[in-house]
């Protein structure tokens, strides 16, 4: 690339990625409070194809565990968050954005052949999902089950000229796909609106996660 000319990426969309740290103890806990729910509540159908997912109050039933993750997902998003004039990191706690953030949570379980149908969270500025088992995934992507964001631009990069691409980080994905494998302990923070589907999981464990929203 020539070192003349500058290439600014217009209108980014931010994903933020974070291994959680330490993360085997609180997936065990979360574990055991989602498995003893779904024994005693029957599951909720909303982009899920098969599989079971709780109610959408996770925060209320899921006991300190889940308030520790969500803590953790409030304040990742914190980090990644600053208001229009460019200002990041005000408030009580250096280096984290000062938002009060309302919260809902829900626990999913995908078994052989669940996934979910193309959507995105209406109401809320940040969703995230985490993982608590990847069901065997990161050790072999060919489960399927993977965690699929779909360009918001539409297909119109790739309609004219699909086998051209831009000079730039993701530059090669523009009108197609972009995916990413479920790794147990590790977060994935998105902006509400962007759309995303779970690709089949083909495995034959569990692959569990839990979904949040954040909003004002």
């Amino acid at each position: 690339m020539s070192s003349d000319f500058e290439i600014v990426p217009l209108f980014a969309t931010p994903l933020v990625v974070y291994d959680v740290p330490d993360a085997a103890t609180l997936n065990a806990d979360l574990r055991r409070v989602i498995e003893e729910r779904e024994k005693s509540h029957p599951g909720k159908q909303a982009s899920n194809e098969g599989g079971w997912q709780s109610t959408w109050d996770m925060d209320r039933w899921g006991g300190v565990p889940a308030l520790k993750l969500l803590a953790i997902g409030r304040n990742t998003a914190n980090r990644a968050t600053m208001d229009r004039s460019g200002t990041a990191g005000s408030g009580p706690h250096p280096g984290h954005f000062a938002v009060t953030w309302r919260a809902n949570m829900w626990a999913n379980i995908n078994r052989s052949g669940h996934g979910n149908l193309p959507h995105a969270h209406p109401g809320a500025f940040w969703s995230g999902v985490y993982y608590v088992d990847d069901g065997g995934i990161a050790a072999d992507p060919s489960l399927g089950g993977a965690l699929e964001f779909m360009d918001p631009r539409g297909a119109g990069p790739s309609m004219y000229a699909p086998h051209l691409g831009f000079t730039l980080q993701g530059g090669l994905s523009g009108g197609a796909n972009e995916v990413f494998l479920p790794k147990a302990g590790r977060l994935v923070l998105f902006p509400s609106w962007l759309l995303h589907q779970v690709r089949p999981y083909r495995g034959t464990a569990e692959r569990i996660s839990i979904a949040f929203n954040l909003s004002l």
